[in-house]
Formats: C-alpha cells, sequence, structure tokens
C-alpha cells in the first residue's frame, strides 16, 4: 500500500508519468420494444424485457495529474488485448516520455509475460523497459485510481442500455474526448502519514 502511496507522492513529470490502468467487463444490452419517448408529464418509458447481447471488455488509463485518459473497448479480454493496448500507450500517447510508471492490479494478463505473448521478444523486451510496474495490493483495488475513474465512465456513460459494441465504442470516445478537452485531474490527497494513522489496523504489531 505505502508503495502505491508513495508513487501517487511523486511530482509531475513528463519524462516518468504515472499511469493508472485498469480493466473491467459490461454487459451489452438490447430492446425487446422499442422505448418510448419522454414527453410532458412523463419519463422515457422503458420494457422491463431485454435481451442480452453479450459482453464488452473495456481498458482504461488515466494520468492523474496530466488530466488526461483513454478508453479502448475490446470484443474480449486477454493478455493479447492487454498487450496491445500498452503497446498503443507507450508508442503513441506517451512516446516522448522515458518511462511510464504504470499502477495496477495483479490480473494475470498484467504482466510482461503478456507482451512476449504477442509480440516478438525484441519487441517485448522494448516496451517492458519501458514501464515501471506498481501493482495494488490484494484486496487493495480501491488504491487504483483508474477504478475510480472507470466508476464515473460507468456512471455517466453506460449507465442506459447500450445493444452493440460499436454504439458503445462511439460513446465512450466521445466521453472520453470531453473529459479530456476538460483536463479533469485527480487530486489524491491520502498519504503514507494517514494510513499509517487511519489503518493502523492493517499494519503488524510487534
Amino acid at each position: 500500500m505505502e508503495d502505491i502511496l508513495e508513487v501517487y507522492a511523486r511530482p509531475y513529470s513528463q519524462e516518468f508519468p504515472v499511469v493508472c490502468m485498469d480493466e473491467s467487463s459490461v454487459q451489452l444490452i438490447g430492446e425487446v420494444h422499442e422505448p418510448i419517448p419522454a414527453a410532458p408529464g412523463h419519463p422515457v418509458l422503458m420494457d422491463d424485457e431485454y435481451v442480452r447481447n453479450g459482453v464488452a471488455s473495456i481498458l482504461l488509463e488515466v494520468e492523474p495529474l496530466g488530466g488526461k485518459r483513454k478508453v479502448k473497448i475490446t470484443e474480449q479480454r486477454t493478455r493479447i488485448d492487454w498487450a496491445h493496448f500498452i503497446k498503443e500507450m507507450l508508442e503513441e500517447r506517451y512516446a516522448d516520455a522515458k518511462k511510464v510508471v504504470l499502477v495496477m492490479d495483479n490480473l494475470n494478463t498484467h504482466d510482461t509475460a503478456s507482451l512476449y505473448a504477442a509480440f516478438p521478444p525484441e519487441e517485448a523486451r522494448s516496451l517492458a523497459e519501458r514501464l515501471e510496474i506498481h501493482y495494488t495490493p490484494k484486496h487493495g483495488s480501491w488504491l487504483n485510481i483508474a477504478e475510480i475513474e472507470l466508476s464515473v465512465l460507468k456512471r455517466q456513460c453506460l449507465a442506459g442500455r447500450i445493444d452493440c459494441i460499436e454504439k458503445m465504442r462511439a460513446e465512450v470516445a466521445a466521453w472520453n474526448t470531453d473529459r479530456n478537452n476538460r483536463q479533469t485531474k485527480v487530486d489524491w490527497q491520502f498519504r503514507t502519514d494517514d494510513a499509517r494513522i487511519k489503518l493502523k489496523r492493517l499494519y503488524p504489531k510487534l
């Protein structure tokens, strides 16, 4: 825990940006009957029946001090998808950074072995060398700022029914652009000293 808190306490750096990453799945839900549009006196009327159209996967990165994020919607959740997302992060969005300080959870696809599964060894090694990885502790996913950003995305953009991945990609892209244009940053206030007081029960008793 303290490792993550110390990372969040670092000053902003373009050469060593702190980026948090998380992923989640969301169901694609279609309508059986078309909703009745809102009108004076009543809101949108939606039938309780719905149809499941599969599941989409969300990959999200957020740079708390830079006010930037990137969301990618994929059809599946595999090592290869994660590896390509990381490659795009390093080569497109952070091409000028010496290293990306990456905070994420311990999901089995979240390691440099996934890079070797997706790319030739020379390329995988080159990508891995530009990562400084910090894992959140077990049962400590609340420390990952990307998880907070995911909850904002789901609340603001994915609360309604979306029936296909193309529509989801379009709506998420619009949300992503608007949030980046606003340069919405994250002011993380919980520090190591706070943890030692407020979470004292989690520390060993000597």
